[in-house]
């Protein structure tokens, strides 16, 4: 089981980064659902304090509205989750397949989490209704950056109880 997962599992993440990556913004709103799940705007006295400058603007609860913002902030983290997930993958076949060492492994991660990274972004270019942005890049290696940083040590630290 455990090797049909890090076969497979880098494929599956990357596949549904580029079905998110094909849609339009409207295809993938998810305004209409929050206004659904989320009426009367709870939490909005924690979010109103909230402000991220991003491409040029500042994104908050005053400009773009609570349930955008909301939207906003969950976008961001699917960047975050989803490129860690594809290093992680990355990393968990290397370790598989190569059977290189941890640094290296880390590093081949890294260095193709950036690459997929930046060909989605030119994904997004041709895909219409989108906006590519290297912030969104170095928000998708961020998230690499982070599994990685949790997930290796608790690879090596099992590694060495399992021998």
């Amino acid at each position: 089981m455990k090797t049909i997962i890090k076969v497979f599992l880098l494929p599956v993440v990357a596949i549904s980064i580029f079905i998110f990556s094909s849609q339009t913004y409207e295809q993938q709103s998810l305004v209409p659902m929050l206004y659904k799940i989320l009426p009367g705007e709870p939490l909005i006295g924690l979010l109103s304090h909230i402000e991220i400058p991003y491409w040029g603007s500042i994104i908050s609860v005053e400009t773009k509205g609570y349930y955008y913002f909301l939207e906003f902030l969950i976008r961001k983290f699917a960047h975050l989750f989803l490129f860690g997930m594809f290093a992680l993958a990355m990393f968990s076949l290397l370790m598989f397949i190569k059977r290189m060492k941890v640094p290296q492994a880390v590093f081949i991660a890294l260095i193709g989490t950036g690459i997929y990274a930046a060909v989605d972004e030119y994904h997004q270019l041709i895909t219409g209704g989108r906006t590519p942005l290297v912030a969104d890049v170095l928000l998708d290696m961020t998230g690499a950056v982070i599994a990685l940083v949790i997930y290796v040590p608790i690879y090596m630290i099992r590694k060495r109880i399992n021998n």
